[in-house]
C-alpha cells in the first residue's frame, strides 16, 4: 500500500514540480527509502535510482563546512567567538566572529556580486572579504552565502588543506560516504573516460576531491543550463566548484550515514559534546539558529520534530532534518531545477513534514508560507537600500510583533542595529508589542542582544557590550498619540505595523494620530508600507458617516482595499496634516494578492487575529462582535459565531453565502461575550475567498439571525462599527488618487 509520503512526492512529480527524487527516513533503526520519478528529462529520460548523486547546493554548509569548522574547534585550532579577522587578517570587520558567520548573524550581504564577470576561487574570497555589513553583528538573521564562503576559507587557512580535501579526509572517508565529494567530474590523474567532462577551473583540477569511480557520471542528476556534475550555484561555479556555501555532491544514502553519525554522538569524526554544541541554539536573535544549522527560520518549513530538532535545505531541491529526541531523521534529495529552473518543492516540503511513514511522524512546529510571489514589504525595501533615508537620523519607531522583515527579523532589531541609524524611542499600539522584548541600544561596535528573549548555548553573542535602554511608550493608554516631549529628540518617526484591511482595526488610527503628532513636532514621518493581507482590489462599504473616533478615524469604507502607505497619503491630504511624509513602497505585490499569495509569512498582528482566514472574515464577522460571540475566548476567533439562543443545525441550513460554508458547532468561550456559557452556532469555512464579500456576508448573517430569532439580535450594537449607508462610488473616486500599486 502506498505511504502518504509516496503519494505526496508522486503528486508533486505529476504536477511537474520536480522530475524525481530520493527519500530516506529513519527512526530508531527503522528505515524507509525509495526513489521516485525521473533522474533526467532532457536530452532523454532516465529513471531515478536510489544511488543517484545530487548537487547538494546549500546542504554543503551543514555536511561539509560547519562540521569542518567544528572539528577544528574541537582540536583547539579555532574558537567560536574569535573574530574572523584572527584567521583572515585582511577581513576588516573586527566585530564579526566565527559564531556570526555560522549563525548568519554577521549582517553581511546574501551573496557576492554576480552582476559582472569574474572567476576564480581567490577572486570569490576577495569579494566576500570586501563586503560591507548593513547592521552591527549578532542582532539580525540574514541568510548569506558570504558567511560560508568565508568559513570555507577559514578551514583552508587553518588546516592548510582546501575545504574539499579537509572534509574528505576528516568526514566523508571516516564515515564511509563513498559517493560524497566536490568536483565529481575531475578525473583522477592518469584516468581517462571518453565523453567525460573535466573540472571547471585550474584551481579545481589541482585540488580534486576524493577519486570517484568510473561510471559515476551516469548517476549524477542534471540540474539547469545543461549542467551535470558541475555545481549549479553560480558563485561556487565561478569559484571553481569548491566553496563553503555550495559545491558538494552526494546521495541520500550518504546523507543518511552522516545523519546517523550525528544521532549516535558523532563518532568517528567528532565527540558527542562537539555534536551537541554544533546542533544547539547559538543565537540570542529572534530567529533561532545553531552554529551551522537551522532551527526555526523561514527556511525550516516545516520544522520536523521538537524544540531540539535541526536541519537545512538546498536550492536544488534537498531537505535534511534531524530530531534527536525521537532518534529520527529525514532526507529528501531532488533536482527540482531540472531542466528549466521552474520546479518547486516548497509545498512538498510541508506535505512531507505532515506525512512521514507510520511510526515516524514529526509534528509541524513552525508553519511558513509556501509558494506565492516574492513580495517585499517596506522594511525589506529599506533594508535592501542599506537604510539610506534613515542614515544619520535619530529615529523613533511605532511597531509591534507584526513588524518583521521577510526573514522574520523584528523591525526594532533591524533599526537598532542598522549602521548609521540611531534608534532612540519605540512606541507600541493597542495590544502592546505582543512579545517579550529586551530593547537596548549598542554603544560602540560589536554584537547586541536581540529584541526577543531566548536561551542560547555557549557565550552570549552580546558578551562584554554596554547596553543603553531605549525608552518605550504605549500609544494605547490615556494618550493615543506621541507627546511633544517624546518626539523632542527625534528626526524621523517610522511606522511599521501590519494592518488587517478593515476600517475599525485600530492600527491605522494609531498611524493617523502619530502623523498629527509628527506634524506638530516638525518630525518627518516614514511609513514602511505593507501589503494589504486580504488584497487591495475588493472594496466594501459602507463608508463611515458622522463623527470620527478611534475605531473610525476617517471616512473610508469598512473594507477599504488600501495599504497603510496609501492610507497615510490620503490622511495627509484629506485631513490637511502638514507632515513631511515618506512612504517606502512594497515591492513585487499586485493588488489582487492576499498575503500568502504574496509569499509573506503570517504573524498574528493582534491576539485574536490568528490566521489569514480570520482577517478575511473580519470585515463582516467583526461587525457582529458586540451582539453575539464571534469566537473571542476560543481558539478560532472570527471563524466561529454563536450565542446561547442559536440552534447551530438550523442556522447552518439557512445560511447560503457565496464563498463560505457553515458547519454546526457548540462552544463555550472562556472570555469576552458569553464567557463560560455554552453557545450554539456555526463554524465558518472559506471555500472561495476571491468570490467572498465579507461585509455582505456579515450583514447576511445578521439578517438570517433576525429572521430565525426575532428580537434576539440587538442590531444597534453593530452600528458603532458599521456607521453609514451611503454610496461607495465617491469613496472609490477619492481612493483612486492614492493607490500606489
Amino acid at each position: 500500500m502506498p505511504r502518504p509520503e509516496d503519494r505526496a512526492i508522486e503528486s508533486a512529480i505529476a504536477a511537474h514540480k520536480l522530475p524525481g527524487g530520493v527519500l530516506w527516513v529513519e527512526r530508531n533503526g527503522s528505515v524507509y527509502h525509495h526513489a521516485y520519478g525521473l533522474r533526467a528529462i532532457v536530452p532523454h529520460e532516465e529513471a531515478m535510482t536510489e544511488d543517484t548523486i545530487f548537487d547538494a547546493a546549500s546542504l554543503t554548509k551543514v555536511i561539509a563546512t560547519a562540521p569542518s569548522i567544528w572539528i577544528l574547534i574541537e582540536r583547539g585550532e579555532i574558537a567560536l567567538d574569535d573574530p574572523v579577522q584572527r584567521y583572515i587578517p585582511e577581513f576588516r570587520h573586527a566585530g564579526i566572529t566565527i559564531r556570526h558567520l555560522l549563525t548568519h548573524t554577521s549582517a553581511l550581504s546574501p551573496d557576492v556580486p554576480l552582476n559582472y564577470e569574474w572567476s576564480g576561487y581567490d577572486t570569490g574570497v576577495k569579494l566576500a572579504i570586501e563586503d560591507e555589513p548593513t547592521n552591527r553583528p549578532g542582532v539580525i538573521f540574514r541568510y548569506s552565502d558570504i558567511n560560508f564562503i568565508l568559513l570555507g576559507e577559514v578551514v583552508r587557512r587553518v588546516s592548510g588543506e582546501p575545504l574539499n580535501v579537509f572534509a574528505a579526509h576528516n568526514i566523508f572517508e571516516p564515515l564511509g560516504m563513498k559517493d560524497t565529494c566536490f568536483l565529481p567530474l575531475v578525473i583522477p590523474s592518469g584516468v581517462e573516460e571518453p565523453g567525460r567532462v573535466v573540472g571547471t577551473s585550474d584551481r579545481a583540477a589541482t585540488h580534486p576531491g576524493p577519486s570517484t569511480t568510473l561510471g559515476m557520471t551516469n548517476r549524477i542528476a542534471p540540474t539547469e543550463f545543461g549542467l551535470r556534475g558541475v555545481v549549479h550555484d553560480p558563485s561556487s561555479r565561478r569559484m571553481g566548484g569548491v566553496a563553503g556555501h555550495a559545491g558538494l555532491f552526494t546521495t541520500a544514502r550518504d546523507v543518511a550515514i552522516y545523519a546517523r553519525a550525528l544521532l549516535n554522538g558523532g563518532g568517528p569524526v567528532m565527540k558527542p559534546e562537539t555534536v551537541r554544541a554544533m546542533t544547539s541554539r547559538a543565537t540570542d536573535s529572534a530567529i533561532g539558529r545553531t552554529a551551522g544549522w537551522d532551527l526555526d527560520s523561514a527556511y525550516s518549513r516545516p520544522r520536523r520534530g521538537g524544540a531540539t530538532s535541526f536541519g537545512h535545505t538546498g536550492w536544488t531541491g534537498g531537505i535534511f532534518w534531524i530530531d534527536p529526541e525521537s532518534k529520527s531523521f529525514y532526507v529528501f534529495l531532488s533536482n527540482r531545477v531540472h531542466p528549466d529552473g521552474k520546479g518547486s518543492i516548497t509545498k512538498l516540503q510541508v506535505d512531507l513534514g505532515g506525512d512521514a511513514p507510520a511510526g515516524m511522524r514529526f509534528p509541524n512546529v513552525v508553519n511558513f508560507i509556501t509558494g506565492g510571489a516574492n513580495a517585499r514589504n517596506g522594511i525589506d525595501v529599506l533594508e535592501g537600500n542599506r537604510w539610506d533615508i534613515l542614515r544619520g537620523h535619530r529615529v523613533g519607531l511605532i511597531t509591534n510583533v507584526s513588524g518583521i522583515d521577510r526573514a522574520g527579523n523584528p523591525t526594532v532589531d533591524l533599526l537598532r542595529s542598522a549602521i548609521g541609524v540611531e534608534l532612540v524611542a519605540v512606541f507600541s499600539p493597542e495590544h502592546g508589542f505582543g512579545t517579550s522584548v529586551i530593547l537596548s541600544r549598542v554603544d560602540g561596535e560589536g554584537s547586541v542582544a536581540s529584541g526577543a528573549a531566548h536561551e542560547s548555548t555557549g557565550p552570549s553573542a552580546s558578551a562584554g557590550l554596554r547596553m543603553t535602554p531605549i525608552p518605550t511608550y504605549s500609544l494605547y493608554d490615556e494618550r493615543r498619540k506621541p507627546t511633544s516631549e517624546q518626539l523632542a529628540n527625534l528626526d524621523t518617526l517610522v511606522f511599521d505595523i501590519q494592518d488587517a484591511g478593515t476600517r475599525f482595526y485600530t492600527y491605522i488610527s494609531t498611524m493617523e494620530l502619530a502623523m498629527e503628532a509628527a506634524a506638530e513636532a516638525k518630525v518627518r514621518f516614514v511609513v514602511l508600507d505593507r501589503v494589504n493581507p486580504i488584497g487591495g482590489e475588493i472594496v466594501e462599504g459602507p463608508v463611515l458617516e458622522g463623527k470620527t473616533d478611534f475605531v473610525g478615524i476617517h471616512d473610508i469604507a469598512v473594507r477599504h482595499g488600501m495599504t497603510v502607505g496609501e492610507l497615510a497619503k490620503m490622511f495627509r491630504d484629506e485631513k490637511h496634516i502638514d507632515v513631511d511624509l515618506v512612504v517606502v513602497p512594497v515591492g513585487g505585490w499586485k493588488r489582487g494578492m492576499y498575503q500568502d499569495e504574496a509569499g509573506l509569512a503570517w504573524v498574528n498582528p493582534s491576539p485574536n487575529m490568528r490566521t489569514l482566514r480570520a482577517a478575511t472574515l473580519y470585515p463582516g464577522i467583526g461587525l457582529l462582535e458586540r451582539a453575539i460571540s464571534v469566537g473571542r475566548g476560543t481558539t478560532t476567533p472570527f471563524e466561529v459565531i454563536g450565542a446561547p439562543w442559536i440552534d447551530g443545525e438550523q442556522l447552518a441550513r439557512e445560511l447560503h453565502i457565496e464563498g463560505l460554508t457553515f458547519t454546526p458547532t457548540r462552544f463555550t468561550p472562556d472570555s469576552d461575550m458569553f464567557a463560560g456559557k455554552e453557545c450554539g452556532g456555526v463554524r465558518i469555512t472559506i471555500v472561495d475567498r476571491h468570490a467572498l464579500r465579507s461585509v455582505a456576508a456579515g450583514l447576511a448573517i445578521a439578517g438570517t439571525l433576525d429572521r430565525l430569532y426575532p428580537g434576539k439580535l440587538d442590531r444597534s450594537k453593530m452600528q458603532p462599527l458599521l456607521r453609514g449607508n451611503g454610496p461607495l462610488e465617491p469613496f472609490l473616486a477619492r481612493r483612486a488618487k492614492y493607490l500606489l500599486y
